[in-house]
């Protein structure tokens, strides 16, 4: 069922996307050569610690019952593209684009946003990558408000990164969210405007691209979390929480 929030519960979800955006924009200063995904982790733990806020990710249930994910941030390398585990091996080297998708809980809410980082030098073809994902989650934006389509999302997304000769993953989407981490509806990045649920004031979502250099298709490794590109292509991944307003929607994950 999709849950229309009050204010009051919008307001502890700013408080939530507020502490997700901050931790995330420090993890992604820290994405330099020599620096491990695991060193990210830490220290995303550990700012959890001093700023009382819990991992939305750590723990989390496996969707088919196999191992909690272990970790509270996801590390995605180059040709992962999402749920990627923050290993110590994982080290980070000139030419890596570097996706990391952070949530946190806190006052019974959660908060979930996702950015991709390049260290350079990059190919002209990686940094249009980035910028195209970076770009097609503010077009779908956009369309996040009271009275339209959920597929004008979805359509905004998918034509933005077809356009520029990109594709979208369509085996994950993004989520409504708010006292559960995922909450209905989902989000796809691909479908048809003026289809799907319509869009009410003060409805929360997660909205995040996942968008590959190559062919659209992935899969899933051993480790039953890291999802890669199926062609071994580069991906790239941005998300925001925001609330679907009259006119303009508002992004919750920002640092005021």
């Amino acid at each position: 069922m999709i849950v229309i929030k009050e204010e009051e519960e919008i307001e502890k979800m700013r408080e939530a996307g507020r502490i997700t955006a901050l931790i995330l924009r420090e993890v992604a200063e820290m994405v330099k050569p020599g620096v491990s995904a695991h060193q990210l982790n830490e220290y995303a733990e550990r700012r959890l610690r001093e700023l009382k806020a819990i991992p939305a990710f750590k723990n989390y249930p496996h969707p088919s019952g196999g191992k909690k994910y272990p970790a509270a941030l996801c590390v995605s390398v180059n040709h992962e593209v999402v749920h990627g585990i923050p290993t110590r091996d994982k080290v980070f080297k000139e030419g890596d684009i570097v996706s990391l998708d952070f949530g946190v809980l806190k006052n019974g809410y959660y908060g979930d946003s996702a950015l991709t980082v390049g260290i350079e030098p990059l190919t002209k073809r990686a940094r249009q990558l980035i910028k195209t994902t970076r770009e097609a989650l503010y077009q779908a934006i956009k369309k996040a408000v009271a009275g339209a389509r959920l597929g004008d999302i979805s359509h905004a997304v998918q034509t933005y990164v077809e356009r520029r000769g990109f594709s979208v993953v369509r085996d994950f989407a993004g989520h409504g969210i708010g006292t559960h981490l995922h909450e209905e509806p989902q989000v796809p990045n691909f479908g048809i405007p003026g289809r799907g649920p319509l869009l009410k004031e003060r409805m929360t979502m997660a909205i995040e691209p996942m968008v590959n250099m190559g062919d659209w298709r992935v899969r899933v490794e051993s480790d039953g979390w890291t999802v890669v590109t199926a062609d071994g292509q580069p991906s790239a991944h941005f998300e925001h929480t925001v609330v679907v307003r009259d006119g303009e929607a508002e992004i919750l994950t920002v640092v005021e």
